[in-house]
């Protein structure tokens, strides 16, 4: 067979475009919405006209490179300026070598210069000003020079700001401030500064956790902040339509409302569970099968057991003391207690979180929901003794007394010895009653998580084959009356949604002073006020 024909009688699948969940979006290659679409293009429009300086920001991997590649090329096309894309995230190893760094930053514009607009001088005009500039001013001469040479005004598009830190990222802002006034004939027409964070003041550390090293702002000029937001319904609907149009293949309406329901239109989700139904599932590979609401839940499955980098890098910020002091009582159901304004807004800048309607917090979506206690729950889990499956019936299905009955016995045994694995200790016991539960699904069933701030409590359910299981899980702590009547309460209300008529209440007893386990161990049936049967655990 010649080079080259087995690619060329490859199967259609491996020819046609697909869901992009790594880099920007090329329209040849991945289906997408336009990115110049996402946005206000008349507001931004509008900026450059008047020649302000702004910000765009929004979580990973949501589009903000693929809508800044996409504005480059259409004010290069309309010819009234010259726009060039960089990325500075090159520099983010020199930390605060200011030397190196203003080299990899310059280097990173002038190759882009030479790429996107056919511009080689720059790398020359860099050798050429330093002398004069000095480190601290390389980036201003080089702006400096290329804006005077420029026949139409500069647009720069510099992308990964906030991986620069402390006096690197200093330095760029003083350097860009320092030219605003003499554009945009001896300096950049507009700059648009992109990254994670909205870096409002621009506070500026050496570290996460470092206080600022700089007082006030040091990038008062900027004229705005621009959000780039999540996919609505209908954005979701339409990209996923592009598969549809393209091989025939439809998701059924239960599909699109799952997808919608799990993602809350976060984009690289969308895509991820598009792509991993339709591309990565061999059920979904067959065009002539619609894309179901089963194969969107396994996609789901499989995104989390595989710890993809994308959730894998969110689950690495709970370390955070920043990230913790938020979450871990949004986990107990605790309220925040004094937690700085700006510990929230970098959370709902990394996308981990996102305002409810009437503006409480709340996890930005199911999925991340589901993620962040099962990466707590990982070294817990990791901790498990070898358990016997004692709670399964000989044809495998789930036997709930079995299982209340081993859960005990695992309490008794390992409960409170393994506290200590757990990272977050204010709710060290939900978590490892979460690793033994996902030692009971295996992968054979699901373990689902409702937890919000002054709720005072946890809900978690349990699916199995054909089982559904609720519980709640309280705490009752010192100066506390017994959670007892008001978990009976709200857990009715849960089950209530659950259409169950019966459940389990969890009262984790963390007073001083308070009996050995062995003691204080007890399980006991209350009746709700709605009249369910609960099992009343007292741990």
């Amino acid at each position: 067979m010649p080079v080259g024909a087995a690619f060329l009688n490859a199967p259609e699948s491996l020819a046609m475009r697909f869901f992009n969940t790594e880099g920007p979006v090329r329209p040849d290659d991945h289906y997408c919405l336009p990115p110049l679409t996402r946005w206000d293009l008349d507001a931004v429009r509008m900026l450059i006209e008047r020649k302000k300086y702004f910000l765009l920001h929004a979580p990973r991997q949501t589009g903000k490179t693929s809508c800044l590649l996409a504005l480059m090329e259409r004010l290069n096309a309309e010819g009234r300026y010259r726009a060039v894309y960089a990325n500075l995230e090159i520099a983010q190893t020199a930390r605060e070598d200011v030397p190196s760094a203003m080299r990899a930053i310059c280097g990173a514009i002038a190759s882009a210069a030479e790429i996107y607009l056919g511009e080689r001088r720059l790398f020359d005009w860099t050798d050429a000003v330093w002398p004069h500039y000095g480190d601290h001013g390389v980036l201003n001469g080089l702006l400096k020079r290329w804006s005077q040479e420029s026949p139409q005004p500069v647009v720069l598009l510099l992308d990964e700001v906030d991986a620069l830190i402390g006096d690197t990222l200093i330095s760029v802002l003083r350097q860009l401030r320092a030219g605003y006034t003499q554009r945009p004939e001896h300096f950049p027409n507009t700059v648009v500064l992109c990254g994670v964070r909205d870096l409002r003041d621009y506070r500026i550390h050496a570290s996460s956790e470092a206080a600022p090293i700089t007082g006030g702002s040091a990038f008062n000029i900027k004229a705005k902040s621009l959000r780039l937001g999540d996919f609505d319904a209908a954005e979701v609907t339409t990209l996923l339509g592009e598969h549809t149009a393209e091989t025939g293949q439809v998701f059924t309406p239960e599909a699109l409302a799952r997808v919608w329901e799990l993602t809350l239109g976060q984009p690289w989700l969308v895509n991820a569970l598009a792509y991993e139904s339709c591309f990565e599932n061999r059920a979904g590979r067959d065009r002539t099968r619609p894309i179901d609401a089963a194969l969107i839940d396994q996609a789901k499955e499989n995104l989390i057991l595989r710890r993809v980098t994308h959730l894998d890098q969110l689950a690495h910020k709970l370390e955070e003391p920043r990230v913790r002091r938020i979450i871990e009582p949004m986990l107990a159901g605790t309220a925040l207690g004094d937690v700085p304004e700006h510990d929230i807004e970098y959370l709902l800048d990394l996308g981990l979180c996102r305002k409810a309607q009437g503006g409480g917090l709340t996890i930005a979506n199911p999925i991340y929901r589901e993620v962040l206690p099962r990466a707590l729950t990982f070294t817990p889990e990791a901790s498990l003794p070898q358990i016997s499956p004692t709670w399964l019936n000989a044809d495998g299905s789930l036997d709930p007394e079995r299982l209340l009955a081993a859960f005990l016995d695992f309490w008794r045994q390992h409960g409170e010895a393994l506290l200590g694995s757990a990272p977050y200790h204010e709710i060290a016991p939900h978590l490892v009653l979460m690793a033994f539960l996902h030692r009971v699904v295996n992968g054979n069933g699901t373990l689902e998580r409702e937890y919000a701030i002054r709720r005072g409590r946890m809900d978690l359910c349990l699916r199995y084959g054909g089982i559904t299981l609720g519980l709640e899980l309280k705490v009752w702590r010192d100066g506390e009356p017994d959670p007892k009547a008001k978990g009976l309460a709200q857990l009715d209300g849960y089950l209530a949604g659950l259409h169950l008529d019966t459940g389990w209440l969890i009262i984790f007893d963390r007073r001083t002073g308070i009996p050995p386990l062995d003691e204080r161990l007890t399980e006991t049936s209350a009746t709700s006020p709605g009249g369910r049967l609960i099992r009343v655990l007292r741990l």
